[in-house]
């Protein structure tokens, strides 16, 4: 399938577009040619009966006798360029007796008097008949009267394959087909044109980004609202992928100076011990150092090992009805006691009844720690850590606010990215930038969402939710 030979859209579906149009108007044509061709049969027969009448009318004398006028073919010439047809029919004036009086234009009338003759007596004014020597034709009669008696018959006959011809009609017929078809083609042409053009962009950016440039130039200036949702959701990707991208060699960056730190710490500390370059107790100090270090890097290793374990959705929570007053003010407790020369206001503020939740308590502790840790990191000393705890509709609410510098608004949507470490942290603070996705993926898998809620100058605000559960009273 990849290589078999594509079409371009333009070409496909103006291709496809042309034939079926082409088939249509085929049908269409066969359908307006038959009509064409029986209502000029039927025009013509009228024409054919009204001449017949005027015909009938002139002959008649005063006398109640048949008068020709030696100018009766002039007459009929002139009706016919009147009636504008191009008909030529023979005309045929028999008397009472079935005598042939005139007939115009002179032709040999032997074989058809027979045959007239007969059909004189028949009822019908217009008739189908075939000669005995020749092709079909029509004839139309019409009874001479004078004083309400027949004195004779005026007859028109005309070919059948001359009263059918009606090759100016269908002539008409085909040009406006014809043009129909070009025009519907060159609409079709441009309107496709106009539509793949924007998608072919797409598709080039598209190959851009394959080769590794994300910088796309693709214009929104698009009237059809799928095409400009294609157009801007392809831009948003592609913006969306350099950031990944730049976030990729940020952390390849990042890990490998994570890892490499200790590794070359312990490298030179054990060095030094071994070559007896410190002894005693430096030496012994020199070996706490490194055993430090080494629980430092295993920690980072369990992290990444835990992530990949939470980001295939296998993450295990222990559900149980919490008392959340006293399981935050525990946890919050338990965090200050292991700070060491903690300078920061911290105040928590909880509901004066009981709010009750089902969820894992060890794992909001370990969403509770990662963001006293984040508000720790973000204030100077001296600064201040608010939580509170509220119930809101059918939602328990923890916010989580610090009065340090904030997190700047470019970075605001991405600090729940994998690996993602702020520009301001990358080298202030140890880490592999998992804490926030950690927390935001343990909160969803307890029912609950992790966001945050604002930052700026004046700190920062995150909010933990968990649906509310009533306690039984």
């Amino acid at each position: 399938m990849k290589n078999e030979k594509k079409i371009s859209m333009l070409r496909y579906w103006t291709t496809r577009y042309f034939v079926t149009l082409c088939i249509g108007l085929i049908i269409i044509g066969i359908i307006l040619s038959i009509w064409i061709r029986y209502s000029t049969v039927e025009k013509r027969l009228d024409m054919m009966e009204l001449l017949a009448d005027e015909v009938a009318d002139r002959i008649v004398g005063e006398q109640g006798n048949i008068r020709i006028d030696p100018f009766l073919p002039r007459i009929i010439d002139r009706r016919q360029r009147m009636m504008d047809t191009e008909m030529n029919p023979i005309l045929f004036i028999l008397d009472q007796d079935k005598r042939f009086l005139f007939h115009s234009p002179k032709v040999p009338i032997e074989h058809l008097t027979p045959q007239i003759e007969r059909l004189l007596e028949d009822n019908k004014n217009i008739m189908k008949f075939r000669p005995d020597k020749g092709m079909k034709m029509y004839l139309v009669k019409r009874e001479i009267q004078h004083d309400a008696q027949t004195i004779g018959w005026v007859i028109l006959l005309y070919p059948e394959r001359d009263i059918k011809n009606s090759s100016e009609e269908l002539g008409i017929l085909l040009v406006m087909l014809l043009s129909l078809a070009l025009l519907s083609w060159g609409v079709l042409y441009l309107l496709t044109k106009k539509l793949s053009s924007p998608i072919r962009n797409v598709a080039t950016a598209a190959n851009q980004i394959i080769s590794g440039n994300y910088e796309v130039d693709l214009s929104t200036d698009i009237k059809e609202k799928e095409i400009y949702d294609l157009v801007y959701s392809f831009r948003d990707m592609a913006k969306r992928l350099e950031q990944l991208e730049t976030m990729r060699g940020e952390l390849l960056a990042g890990v490998t100076h994570e890892l490499k730190t200790p590794v070359t710490s312990m490298s030179g500390l054990i060095q030094a011990v071994k070559d007896e370059i410190v002894t005693g107790t430096e030496a012994k100090e020199f070996l706490e150092i490194t055993m430090k270090e080494i629980h430092r890097l295993e920690k980072m290793v369990e992290d990444l090992l835990e992530f990949n374990t939470y980001a295939t959705g296998a993450i295990k929570v222990n559900i149980k009805r919490q008392n959340i007053n006293e399981l935050l003010k525990e946890i919050v407790y338990q965090w200050e006691m292991t700070q060491e020369q903690l300078d920061i206001k911290l105040k928590v503020t909880v509901p004066q009844s009981n709010v009750y939740a089902d969820m894992d308590a060890s794992r909001l502790q370990q969403i509770m720690i990662n963001l006293l840790n984040n508000a720790k990191q973000a204030t100077d000393d001296h600064g201040q850590i608010e939580i509170e705890l509220y119930e809101k509709n059918d939602r328990i609410l923890i916010d989580v606010k610090d009065n340090g510098t904030g997190i700047p608004e470019e970075e605001q949507s991405l600090i729940f990215e994998r690996f993602y470490r702020g520009k301001s942290q990358q080298y202030r603070n140890r880490g592999l930038g998992l804490g926030l996705p950690f927390s935001k993926m343990i909160a969803k898998s307890m029912g609950g969402d992790l966001w945050l809620k604002e930052s700026n100058d004046s700190g920062t605000t995150f909010i933990l939710s968990f649906k509310n559960q009533k306690q039984d009273r």
